[in-house]
């Protein structure tokens, strides 16, 4: 049966079919971000025994060079006596203690950082609690309820489960896809005209997809001003495009394997591909100098990766040998994540290179 299958009554599903009988049919974007919120509840999501598994669970190199990183852009923001050190959905906490736990070797930088997570969801919030425990940490719901200050902020896999929008073009122009019920209460697609910008690159044909998100741009565009008002720079390293391609990339995963998007909202994760260059479009609109993006296995490579790996080699017994290069090839090969994943930093325009990125271009206002 297609995408439009029914499941058992949960608290989830019943709010939306509510708010579907109210309204005829909801936006996409409305359907996820609840669908998102509920899965994130739990905290049970990510690792083997979850439905996937993120580059910090892959290899510890992944948040030791980030960590590293965080330390070389602290120093080149003149290594303030204070300053926050942000994540952005941290998952079950392990990126942000490996990054710590390399960058203890950077006199003053643990002094300096005060730590900030971004975290709705109670589950979450107490393994990363449990992951953190050596450090002083702070919880927000939001970007905005920050304080103000120099920030270096870390986002792995945040934007990808922002919520998105969809149109397609039929016969009569773009309509956006919604989310309906049919007559026997399964979930089920809807289109409903719609008057949206469209970029020239996407395909007028009928059936073409066309993606966006208010709220990725909205989430850059925060970050990014917050950047270039208070100093610091941001990390985005997520799944997606640089710009110039369309279609549907929304997925959704359980157990490790692909899932029908319209079946069991909150049962598992939804995603989309993040489109990188409107993100970087956003974040200089907001003020930020953008950087990348890079593919992440050039990025990773360049930080060091390969040398890391060899250090954590010596003297381990063969498996863990196997088990540290097989974590760095799946982050680094194009035929896993090293191509599919980019890497992107907004910076404040005082900061003229970040590590591990080609020079920025320069500010339109300069020569």
């Amino acid at each position: 049966m297609p995408d439009a299958m029914k499941t058992g009554s949960s608290t989830t599903e019943d709010a939306l079919r509510a708010r579907i009988n109210a309204a005829a049919s909801i936006g996409l974007d409305e359907y996820m971000d609840a669908a998102n919120t509920a899965y994130y509840a739990t905290g049970d999501a990510i690792g083997a025994a979850g439905d996937f598994i993120t580059a910090p669970e892959i290899s510890q190199c992944f948040g030791e060079l980030i960590g590293l990183w965080a330390a070389v852009t602290w120093q080149s923001l003149g290594a303030p006596a204070s300053f926050n050190l942000v994540e952005f959905g941290p998952g079950r906490g392990t990126l942000m203690a490996d990054a710590l736990r390399a960058a203890v070797h950077v006199p003053g930088f643990h002094a300096a950082a005060r730590i900030h997570l971004i975290e709705r969801s109670a589950g979450l919030m107490e393994r990363q609690r449990q992951a953190l425990a050596p450090y002083s940490v702070q919880w927000h719901g939001d970007i905005n309820d920050l304080p103000r200050g120099p920030m270096i902020v870390i986002a792995n896999e945040f934007l990808d489960a922002l919520p998105i929008r969809q149109f397609e073009y039929t016969a009569d122009g773009w309509s956006e896809r919604r989310i309906a019920l049919d007559d026997g209460g399964f979930f089920t697609w809807a289109l409903r005209p719609a008057d949206v910008r469209v970029p020239g690159y996407v395909a007028t044909t009928p059936g073409a997809i066309y993606e966006d998100s208010p709220a990725v741009a909205a989430a850059t565009s925060a970050l990014a001003a917050r950047i270039a008002g208070d100093g610091g720079a941001a990390l985005l390293i997520d799944y997606g495009y640089c710009g110039g391609e369309s279609g549907d990339t929304l997925q959704a995963v359980h157990k490790h394997r692909t899932a029908q998007v319209l079946t069991a909202p909150g049962a598992h994760d939804l995603t989309a591909h993040v489109d990188f260059a409107a993100v970087a479009r956003t974040a200089e609109e907001a003020g930020a100098r953008v950087f990348g993006p890079l593919e992440q296995g050039i990025w990773l490579r360049r930080l060091g990766i390969d040398v890391r790996a060899e250090r954590l080699m010596r003297d381990k017994p063969e498996a863990a040998r196997n088990a540290i290069i097989t974590g760095v090839r799946r982050l680094t090969d194009a035929r896993a994540m090293g191509s599919l994943f980019k890497v992107m930093a907004l910076a404040a325009p005082s900061l003229p290179a970040l590590e591990g990125f080609d020079p920025a271009p320069a500010p339109k206002d300069m020569p």
